[in-house]
């Protein structure tokens, strides 16, 4: 299973946001990492460099290497509608971050992992592809013998469900609902998609 292993902390300080969840390193340290990370007189960056670096936030913040981002977005541009809005549907309509917008899991990066480990089922059957895109009136639940699992029932303790349009959640049920493609403006993410389709045209 391909993904980012790297330093988190570091990553989310050359955003200035916390991308990965709550960091108290950025926190402490809300400026670019390296040592002329506190320089105010830094070249200004290029238009070019400020698509990447969208493109490069988007990647980081879904947990998509560059690979699977590239489909996703000739995904997106042959589909209709606008081609960015599109590419974060795509992108909110995978099982992994689904099942972190529920609370199922703390990041995204471990609703991936409960995925790929068979805790997570679709419409009652088992599936472990975090990439999986869900369609509206698909069930997100957890497995049976997972539903006593301490990340599962800690995260869904302690987590701090905001009610999104698309998703429905059933405590009893331990399930969600995917009730419909998200529309942008329900989108919680700062990304700015036009930068990235604008990266890509050229």
């Amino acid at each position: 299973m391909a993904r980012y292993t790297g330093p988190k902390s570091r990553i989310a300080r050359k955003f200035g946001e916390p991308i990965f969840g709550p960091d108290k390193h950025l926190d402490r340290k809300n400026f670019p990492p390296g040592q002329h990370g506190m320089n105010k007189r830094r070249k200004k960056t290029s238009e070019y460099g400020i698509q990447l670096k969208e493109k490069q936030k988007a990647k980081y913040t879904y947990g998509v290497l560059e690979r699977q981002f590239h489909k996703t977005f000739d995904k997106a541009q042959r589909a209709k509608g606008v081609t960015g809005e599109v590419l974060l549907q795509l992108l909110e309509s995978r099982l992994d971050n689904v099942v972190y917008r529920l609370g199922i899991a703390p990041t995204r990066a471990a609703a991936r992992q409960l995925v790929s480990h068979r805790h997570i089922t679709v419409n009652g059957q088992v599936v472990n592809v975090p990439s999986y895109q869900l369609k509206p009136g698909d069930i997100v639940g957890v497995r049976e013998k997972s539903k006593s699992l301490e990340t599962i029932v800690d995260s869904l303790t302690t987590r701090k469900y905001s009610k999104l349009p698309w998703l429905e959640w059933d405590d009893a049920q331990m399930a969600g609902k995917f009730m419909t493609v998200p529309e942008r403006s329900d989108i919680p993410e700062n990304i700015r998609e036009q930068l990235i389709v604008e990266l890509y045209s050229k």
